[in-house]
């Protein structure tokens, strides 16, 4: 993590609503001589557009009168979408129920409901059909650090 993506974190912390609150994500990027900087948040209870807000408002008066940025900057303050991958155990917790995917760092990609989540792994029902044979749900557990991208399936049954 950078210099300045460490400052920008400690910032957001000081204006999170409360301890439900966490970070997911800091994104800075230069374009056309302007600073985009992205911060996602979450909750645990979900998050709404008008906590976003809230804390768009208040790290945008700090950092203008800061000097992390001398030029120009454009600050966007969302939630994670579907599609942005999970990555800390916070946020495999709050998506325990749900349906994944998950691509390995071996290249491999395995499909199945997040049953449970700890500081180092998760564990998936996995659904395996054998040929003729009805298909069988399978438990099984993944270290974090063997998580190439982990995403959230969309389902609309």
């Amino acid at each position: 993590m950078s210099g300045l993506t460490k400052q920008i974190e400690n910032l957001v912390l000081n204006h999170l609503p409360d301890e439900s609150f966490f970070i997911v994500d800091i994104q800075t990027e230069e374009k056309a001589g302007k600073i985009k900087l992205v911060i996602l948040i979450d909750s645990d209870e979900g998050i709404t557009i008008e906590a976003c807000a809230k804390v768009s408002r208040a790290i945008s008066e700090e950092l203008e009168t800061s000097d992390l940025f001398p030029q120009a900057f454009i600050l966007e303050v969302s939630s994670p979408g579907l599609d942005f991958p999970l990555g800390s155990p916070r946020q495999y917790k709050k998506n325990i129920g749900r349906d994944l995917k998950i691509l390995l760092q071996s290249g491999s990609e395995i499909s199945g409901k997040l049953l449970e989540v700890d500081e180092n792994q998760i564990k998936l029902a996995v659904r395996k059909k054998e040929k003729g044979k009805k298909a069988i749900e399978e438990e099984m557990t993944f270290a974090l650090n063997e998580i190439k991208k982990s995403t959230v399936q969309v389902s609309f049954k």
